[in-house]
């Protein structure tokens, strides 16, 4: 039996277990990326692990988050990320050069690879046979450190391409199909792997775009196979001699298979405020747009933002509405403006934004209330723009650009006199680097650490003894942009979780915090997808900071539910009854050893409620188990370390 190309770069990269779906696997990693929000406290776990090099490949710090440094803590959050790319032999990206999807893609992807990023769209370079995952910043550093990358085997799942994209359709309308048909939750536990004859229609950004919102699926990563249109992007970045062909044998047998007949496609719209909220852009035609803003690291490159420039040449944006382009990085601004499409803009009434994720967390370009906003980004999860009450609809940027013409919602089919531009790439990208320093250029060799870095906070050994309160109790798709928000009051805490916790699900209940710190203890309860959206491990230690020693819920996000193991918190399932039944503000008491439970690899826990007890599940692997015992990642990697079997130290 033939091979999948997911199976065939696991395969190269496997260091532990058999290929098997649902099984657990250790994977070498080559690249390696965080961002300023993440990162401080990589490095600081970094730090606290006592390793002194990198050992992987590529490793690039990027500042994309807080960009605009409304405060000091910012500011210092960037010098000290800096300082510690230095030490320990990271490439740098300086505030302002770009979202690091975008920034990476353009400087260091590559076919083949395994990359490992704290941002949950880490799988955008699958656009280029990268294989991509995002992760807890806890498992960026140790696979910095040099130790395995350990994930259950995802189910490989085929998405067949047929025909050809028709005028006014773009990747991005791919990608809102998918999630029309399968859900938020339909890509939990698989990777997405594109074959058949629509992909050599797709440029490799087009790619990129589809695979970065692959992970408003849930999917642990998406892949597309490398052939002329790989060869051809690199070439263009002067980087053609990392080309490699990639393809799935012929005789591969993939978990699933779903088949997109490109030709079929019309320009689609996400409704508020769900990414999976999808319809034809014709249904809601007409709805006045206040705001429109094209950018993100989903379409924020040069072939995303000329096609709205050449939308908008000779025209003007309409008067009641606000329009603003927020590159992905900027390159693709200084290229833009080298051709004199930035002017052609700005003149037509389009604000310039820096290469920033500002816009899409809720920092910058906030809609008013009761108002539409339009965006090309990949989450309109709500209040996530800013504002608890917004009304955000994704589409692609030719959908943007025809609503700023229009003022409303319009089908770019229906707009006179405008062509569909289609997809141009540049023959040469040939931005400046000027603020990408390489670890030879690095100006600091020690960490500089100003007053917001904190500790990095540790959970003592898992106890015999889960019992306390129910402090809340919340529905399905509860994101981490709930459980910790990443507006710019409390984002520039990311370095500070003391302060940081007092933030922790105010979106659900601003009362939760307080009430958890001054409790012994307690549990949280949840519907189906606990966790879903952002990579960011602060939705896990924050609440471990705060005493949570459970998690129960119908079901978790592939991310957050290692992310609770990673700080200690025991994520247990439970079935739909169950979760009716507990009420917030019950007592609940796990009736076994926790300990004892844990570590022999039981799988099934008693729950008492008063006087009724269910049944709870914990799917764990040893390693998992292992971890959770140790009261978290920090330390068992530590202990490890101490054995002989944890990260490697800089001089293996």
């Amino acid at each position: 039996m033939g091979q999948t190309l997911t199976e065939k770069i696991l395969d190269d990269h496997l260091v532990e277990g058999e290929l098997e779906t649902g099984e657990e696997i250790g994977i070498e990693i080559d690249q390696v990326l965080t961002q300023d929000t993440t990162g401080t406290m990589v490095w600081l776990q970094f730090e606290a692990m006592g390793l002194d090099e990198v050992q992987t490949e590529i490793a690039a710090q990027y500042c994309d988050h807080q960009t605009y440094q409304f405060d000091f803590k910012n500011t210092d959050d960037h010098r000290f990320l800096r300082s510690a790319a230095g030490k320990y032999g990271a490439y740098f990206s300086r505030p302002g050069n770009g979202i690091c999807h975008n920034v990476h893609r353009e400087n260091f992807a590559a076919p083949g690879k395994t990359l490992l990023g704290s941002d949950s769209h880490t799988p955008t370079p699958g656009g280029l046979g990268e294989l991509a995952i995002g992760a807890g910043g806890i498992d960026v550093t140790v696979a910095m450190g040099g130790a395995p990358y350990y994930i259950e085997m995802p189910e490989v799942v085929n998405v067949r391409l047929e025909g050809e994209l028709p005028e006014w359709a773009t990747a991005k309308d791919v990608i809102l199909e998918l999630l029309r048909r399968l859900s938020v939750k339909g890509g939990v536990g698989k990777i997405l792997e594109y074959t058949g004859p629509g992909v050599e229609s797709l440029t490799a950004p087009e790619r990129m775009t589809i695979t970065n919102m692959g992970t408003e699926l849930g999917a642990t990563s998406s892949i597309f196979p490398t052939d002329e249109q790989t060869e051809d992007y690199l070439e263009r970045l002067d980087r053609g001699d990392e080309y490699v062909e990639l393809q799935p044998d012929d005789d591969a047998e993939y978990d699933d298979e779903i088949v997109v007949d490109l030709s079929d496609l019309e320009p689609l719209i996400a409704q508020p405020s769900m990414p999976d909220k999808v319809v034809p852009v014709s249904e809601v035609e007409g709805e006045s747009v206040e705001q429109v803003i094209v950018g993100s690291c989903t379409n924020g490159g040069y072939e995303d933002i000329l096609p709205v420039a050449k939308m908008l040449e000779g025209r003007e944006v309409n008067k009641k509405t606000e329009a603003i382009v927020a590159p992905g990085s900027k390159q693709a601004s200084e290229m833009l403006a080298r051709e004199g499409w930035v002017a052609e803009m700005m003149a037509a009434g389009v604000n310039f934004s820096e290469a920033t994720c500002g816009a899409c967390i809720g920092i910058g370009h906030v809609p008013a209330s009761d108002s539409v906003s339009l965006r090309t980004f990949n989450r309109n999860f709500e209040g996530r723009s800013g504002i608890e009450d917004d009304n955000v609809y994704l589409c692609s940027p030719e959908v943007a650009a025809a609503a700023a013409i229009e003022g409303e919602i319009t089908d770019p089919r229906n707009l006179d006199d405008v062509e569909a531009p289609g997809v141009e790439l540049p023959d040469e990208y040939d931005g400046s680097k000027t603020d990408l320093i390489t670890p030879e250029e690095a100006v600091d060799d020690e960490l500089v650490k100003g007053p917001n870095i904190g500790d990095v906070p540790l959970r003592d050994e898992l106890g015999s003894d889960i019992a306390g309160e129910v402090h809340l109790k919340m529905e399905d798709n509860i994101t981490t942009d709930h459980i910790i928000p990443a507006t710019q009051d409390i984002l520039m805490y990311r370095s500070n979780i003391e302060k940081l916790s007092e933030f922790t699900l105010s979106r659900v209940d601003d009362t939760f915090a307080e009430r958890a710190k001054n409790a012994d203890g307690g549990v949280l309860v949840a519907g189906e997808n606990y966790g879903q959206g952002s990579s960011r491990e602060h939705a896990a230690m924050c609440p471990m900071y705060l005493g949570i020693e459970a998690v129960l819920a119908q079901s978790f996000a592939r991310i957050h539910r290692a992310n609770l193991f990673n700080f200690g918190i025991v994520p247990l399932t439970i079935d739909e009854d169950t979760y009716e039944d507990i009420d917030q503000g019950d007592e609940v008491e796990i009736v076994d050893d926790v300990y004892e439970a844990v570590t022999s690899g039981q799988e099934e826990f008693t729950v008492r409620v008063g006087d009724e007890e269910y049944t709870a599940t914990l799917d764990a692997s040893e390693r998992e188990r292992d971890i959770l015992a140790a009261g978290g990642k920090l330390a068992w990697t530590k202990e490890q370390a101490e054995g002989g079997s944890g990260a490697a130290p800089a001089d293996d």
